[in-house]
């Protein structure tokens, strides 16, 4: 992992860390894991489908925008309920596209992202090795066509996939300079 692309201002301990990347990136791992290590509370993005969407990629058929619209809204009404509550928290979200990092990003300056960056090849045997997952591993190339990659000016965290959940998720305590729970070490 190259300085910059850990980078960016830290700023304030954000109230909420979006764990962003395809599916079979290690998104719910590394969240989970995150938000034991932090003790805030954790949800899982695929939770928030309506079963539309679900039954869809199951069927082996890429989600559209407008089916994606009613999950990110789901996700940004978490976002702003764990905020306005007071609490932390770490959310996966695929957030393929910038468009929908604004939907649960946008305006909200304590939200912060992470992006797992990984080649086609590594994340594909990765979901080849997984069971009774709804998002099949032939949708993962629709995947990567609709990734947009973060920007800078989104002020992501993008660590590499090869590495271990502990060691990104040490990467991300050291990044957000945030303390851990007492009894969890670094």
């Amino acid at each position: 992992m190259r300085e910059a692309e850990i980078g960016g201002d830290r700023g304030p301990t954000p109230a909420v860390v979006v764990v962003m990347g395809v599916s079979g990136s290690g998104k719910t791992t590394v969240a989970s894991l995150l938000a034991g290590r932090l003790g805030w509370e954790f949800a899982d993005g695929d939770d928030f489908h309506p079963e539309a969407n679900v039954a869809k990629m199951h069927g082996g058929t890429p989600l559209t925008d407008e089916d994606r619209r009613p999950w990110l809204e789901a996700i940004a009404a978490w976002i702003d309920r764990t905020r306005a509550g007071g609490g932390r928290g770490v959310v996966t979200c695929s957030a393929l596209k910038r468009a929908y990092r604004a939907i649960l990003i946008g305006g909200r300056p304590d939200v912060r992202l992470v992006y797992l960056q990984g080649d086609r090849d590594l994340i594909g045997r990765r979901m080849a090795a997984r069971h009774d997952h709804f998002m099949p591993a032939r949708l993962l190339d629709s995947q990567f066509a609709t990734l947009e990659e973060p920007m800078p000016d989104e002020n992501p965290i993008v660590l590499s996939v090869g590495a271990t959940p502990q060691a990104i998720v040490a990467e991300v305590v050291v990044a957000l300079g945030t303390p851990v729970r007492p009894s969890e070490p670094i």
